[in-house]
């Protein structure tokens, strides 16, 4: 992700934001794309112990994964704002020396960042300009599962994150969103040694979670 994106991407998710995402999720719980991704995720076993959740959030992902018995977790995420809400609802629920936090994007930190049994990109896609890094950097670090979202490429999808950008562009704010090919997505998972296990569509999202045909 270039840096001008990533500095862009700071500015536009605010503390302010941060902070109703997390009141939203204290009180609804996982909702929407994440809900779909833990629904997808099989039940895990004792040797699925660490996560990579890039573009991590508010944390949703690995709070729930936590709970569930992993043992630790990284949350990689662009946002500053985001990783200090994340980091006090982790020492809110006493998981806070389990969690290694990361603020930067994926292609920069990438040597830095260890595999993980598990990797989530909860709607990163979108937020990514150049497609193909993102993947197969992310897809490399997966040791068991690997679970990502994204906008479908459909036409209303498309209009819809055009008028977005425009409005943002017209406003001064330099952050953009991106729909990227759904075939191309998949193509890349596969080639990276991955096999489908579940997927969930709505009108606009599609959530796909696979296993490692391999395991390491």
């Amino acid at each position: 992700m270039p840096s001008c994106h990533c500095e862009a991407t700071d500015r536009h998710f605010t503390v302010e934001r941060a902070r109703a995402e997390l009141a939203t999720y204290r009180r609804k719980g996982p909702t929407g794309t994440a809900r779909s991704i833990l629904k997808c995720l099989p039940d895990l076993d004792s040797a699925t112990e660490t996560v990579l959740d890039i573009g991590a959030g508010i944390g949703v992902l690995q709070h729930e994964l936590l709970g569930r018995g992993v043992r630790s977790a990284v949350h990689l995420e662009a946002a500053s704002a985001y990783v200090e809400i994340a980091r006090e609802e982790s020492a809110r629920r006493g998981y806070e020396s389990r969690v290694t936090f990361r603020h930067g994007d994926l292609e920069s930190l990438a040597d830095s960042l260890p595999p993980a049994d598990i990797v989530t990109l909860d709607r990163v896609v979108c937020c990514y300009p150049q497609l193909e890094p993102l993947i197969r950097i992310s897809t490399q670090k997966a040791r068991r599962y690997y679970a990502l979202s994204f906008p479908h490429d459909r036409w209303y999808v498309r209009a819809d994150t055009w008028w977005q950008n425009f409005k943002r562009r017209r406003a001064g704010n330099a952050f953009r969103t991106f729909v990227h090919p759904v075939a191309r997505i998949r193509s890349l998972v596969q080639e990276a040694g991955l096999r489908l296990l579940c997927s969930r569509r709505t009108l606009v999202w599609e959530v796909l979670v696979y296993r490692r045909e391999s395991l390491r």
